[in-house]
């Protein structure tokens, strides 16, 4: 726990316990989470797939994580967080092992449906958990500290990428699968589950009838869409420059490093979120030029560091305002609404870098980067149906 807690040391008091064994443990999956950056690249170089092809693979599986966090929420609420973060975990290992033991390509296409199914389940109950163990003030920055822990685990995690990546593609995803067991052991034997929370009545029952999620999930779907096409295009740009695939594995530390050192700009994020996220998209945007420009690798390491220190904006925030619209029994469920946009950005994504891939490496990250820009343009009317009314603040500490 001493490598968390240098983080959080310009924070008032200190932070639960539950809260950071739940950040380690996310942080052992992180250290193989690096294989989900080379899916494409691994079913055009490995299985033979055309670029259209693996695009379309990656579609797939973003398209089942769509009812896979959905499914997350609903369990989280009912079965309980710790158990339905066990199932994610499990089933995730088990995708990734059919990924990297098929012979061809369909086998793998499998292998990318069933970690689909099971890539968001964990999610919403770990978010949720997450928001309930601090006050509604310092949820930003105890979404920031997983980001940072999570961030940290990638300083690692892109060294080993590129030191598997060398031995070949298929090791990253055996490596990620027995991170995912080693994280699920860790919630196994030292995250306790918190007390059953009674379940409220809401007015308008459903979260999807609440207008200010929807406004949320609209910005996080924007937000999204520009991260997944960047993971997705990345390996593919490295590779179009003159470079072996896995040095993205370098590129992907550089980013995790800034990550880490930006963690204190979050310091009262919950006063500004929207103006903090739109900041965010501008430096994602302009780090995206960079990328399209870049014709070396020190530069595209600088692109690299941009985009960070703008998804450094885009990670506590979005979350802690999310988090923020629900009372603890409906949290997760509100957590896994909100986050279906990365499975809507995970089914449109992949598809879109393929597809403007084809024009060219210059057309494709031009045009992230007027969706960034597009996205941060909106994000004033966003705040505005909002932040109109807050909804009264129910933390719920104890128990944990």
């Amino acid at each position: 726990m001493t490598a968390i807690l240098p983080f959080t040391s310009h924070q008032r008091g200190s932070w639960p316990r539950p809260l950071l064994v739940l950040v380690i443990a996310r942080a052992v999956n992180q250290l193989g989470a690096f294989a989900m950056s080379f899916l494409t690249v691994t079913l055009v170089d490995t299985y033979g797939a055309s670029l259209a092809t693996a695009g379309q693979v990656v579609a797939i599986f973003g398209l089942a994580t769509i009812p896979s966090r959905l499914i997350g929420g609903r369990l989280a609420d009912h079965l309980g967080r710790k158990q339905t973060i066990m199932i994610g975990l499990c089933g995730c290992a088990i995708g990734l092992l059919i990924i990297a033991g098929s012979s061809g390509i369909a086998g793998a296409a499998v292998g990318a449906v069933l970690l689909g199914l099971f890539f968001e389940i964990y999610e919403p109950p770990s978010q949720a958990l997450l928001a309930e163990l601090v006050p509604a003030r310092r949820r930003p920055q105890a979404f920031g500290l997983l980001g940072a822990a999570l961030a940290t685990a990638a300083v690692a995690a892109g060294a080993l990428a590129a030191l598997l990546g060398s031995l070949g593609l298929r090791w990253l995803f055996v490596a990620d699968a027995a991170t995912c067991l080693g994280s699920a052991a860790l919630v196994l034997a030292w995250v306790r589950a918190p007390r059953p929370v009674p379940r409220q009545a809401r007015p308008g029952g459903s979260p999807w009838r609440d207008r200010r999620l929807l406004i949320m999930l609209a910005v996080c779907t924007g937000f999204a869409l520009t991260w997944t096409i960047g993971v997705t295009a990345l390996p593919l740009t490295v590779a179009a420059r003159g470079f072996d695939p896995s040095r993205t594995g370098w590129l992907l530390a550089v980013g995790a490093l800034v990550t880490i050192g930006g963690q204190r700009l979050l310091r009262r994020a919950d006063a500004r979120p929207f103006t903090l996220m739109a900041i965010g998209l501008a430096l994602v945007a302009t780090g995206f030029v960079v990328y399209a420009t870049a014709s070396d690798y020190p530069l595209l390491a600088v692109g690299a560091a941009t985009v960070a220190f703008g998804q450094v904006f885009l990670l506590g925030p979005p979350y802690a305002v999310a988090a923020g619209l629900a009372d603890n029994s409906s949290r997760a469920g509100y957590l896994a609404v909100f986050g279906t946009g990365w499975g809507i950005a995970q089914t449109v994504g992949p598809i879109a870098a393929t597809r403007l891939l084809t024009a060219g490496v210059t057309v494709m990250w031009l045009s992230a980067s007027a969706v960034c820009l597009a996205v941060a343009l909106l994000l004033p009317l966003a705040a505005r149906g909002v932040l109109g009314r807050r909804p009264r603040d129910t933390p719920q500490i104890s128990g944990n």
